[in-house]
């Protein structure tokens, strides 16, 4: 079944559940039905792969026990079994001692998911569709999650209201491919959202590898933050679809909350690359974490802070996506640039085409390309007419 038929089935079939309000719901419902059925899929793999595995999940929670057989606990009795035992079991996983990695991630996703459907009748379902149509265990089924990803990205067309945009993938590619980061290197993304920057880098960087050494360097290297629980759980899914089994360094959390004083010389990172929220304003007390000069609750701004204060001195480098209103705004925007120009090598600025966020914004936007250990000798300034 095409991909975009798998994801309409699934949600032609919620839309006759009474309990799922809107897109956003189905999208959130879908998700962590298929990241369990994945983390299942991979547990198989693994169980034969690595030494000592063991799975974190009670044996009558695992996917293969409740879901995968199609004439399996259906009705009340299912939705039971979710709401009651299943959800509560996997979000004690995210503040339980003594998880192991593969437990924390699965507490992780489900720490702020739910499950809205109603009928268990419906839910079984949705449940035999997509086992019946997807093996993540197959490298073309696998690859397909990228058309899953861009299905359900397509489907949330609110998801820019906030002043957060998905990048697309031909501009997390250029970005990616710019910055060349190499095997060793720590690579960062702030606002992480569904985790394109990081797949991008991971699928760079996989050329590099020669050996399980490298391949585990690799896993250690990939790190990101993202305030929004639907989007960490595509970014945690994603994570896993491209060799990350263990996404640990995949945060859920709000970069700017912690005060820009704790990051110390260890937390500094080789490259940075981003598209952060821009347009919004940070709710009230997020700016006392940073020192007077920066603060303001454009999270745009913060974010430029914070950027340039986690980058390695003379090594780090970055590539960020912003608007023109940080180019040619006043205020503490003036401070960074001044910052930027005298401690950065800001070699770079690629204008975005219009439309290029489309249809979640029209604000023109630039690629800013900066190395830390400045001062700017010249700015090369680019105009893309197109980004295919």
């Amino acid at each position: 079944m095409p991909i975009g038929t798998l994801i309409k089935t699934i949600q032609d079939i919620m839309r006759k559940d009474v309990g799922v309000d809107g897109d956003a719901q189905r999208i959130s419902q879908i998700v962590w039905l298929l990241f369990l059925k994945i983390f299942n899929d991979r547990e198989e793999e693994w169980q034969l792969t690595t030494p000592k595995y063991k799975t974190p999940l009670e044996s009558r929670f695992r996917w293969q026990n409740w879901a995968k057989d199609p004439e399996g606990i259906t009705g009340e009795e299912l939705i039971d079994f979710v709401n009651i035992d299943l959800f509560p079991s996997l979000k004690r996983l995210a503040y339980v001692a003594g998880v192991s990695p593969h437990g924390r991630v699965i507490g992780s996703v489900f720490e702020d998911a739910y499950n809205y459907m109603k009928s268990g009748t419906l839910l079984r379902q949705v449940i035999n569709t997509i086992e019946e149509e997807v093996d993540f265990n197959s490298s073309s089924d696998r690859h397909l999650f990228n058309d899953i990803y861009e299905k359900i990205l397509a489907d949330l067309q609110s998801a820019g209201n906030a002043g957060e945009y998905y990048t697309p993938r031909a501009v997390t590619q250029f970005m990616v491919e710019t910055l060349d980061p190499q095997l060793g290197e720590s690579v960062l993304d702030p606002a992480n959202g569904t985790g394109g920057f990081l797949t991008n880098t991971i699928e760079h960087l996989k050329e590099q590898v020669k050996n399980a050494d490298d391949l585990k360097i690799l896993q250690e290297s990939i790190h990101g933050v993202e305030k929004k629980p639907l989007p960490h759980m595509l970014a945690l899914t994603n994570m896993m679809l491209h060799g990350i089994d263990v996404p640990t360094n995949i945060l859920h959390g709000n970069t700017l909350s912690r005060p820009l004083k704790e990051y110390g010389p260890k937390e500094r990172v080789d490259i940075i690359v981003t598209n952060p929220p821009f347009g919004g304003m940070e709710e009230d007390g997020i700016e006392n974490n940073f020192p007077k000069k920066y603060q303001t609750r454009e999270t745009a701004d913060l974010f430029m802070a914070m950027i340039m204060h986690r980058l390695k001195h003379n090594t780090g480098r970055a590539a960020v996506v912003l608007p023109d209103g940080f180019l040619f705004g006043e205020g503490v925007k003036t401070t960074l640039k001044r910052e930027l120009l005298e401690e950065f090598s800001l070699h770079t600025i690629v204008r975005l085409p219009k439309g290029v966020f489309s249809p979640y914004t029209s604000i023109s936007t630039n690629i800013l390309f900066f190395e830390k250990g400045g001062p700017t000798k010249e700015v090369w300034f680019f105009l893309s007419s197109h980004m295919a």
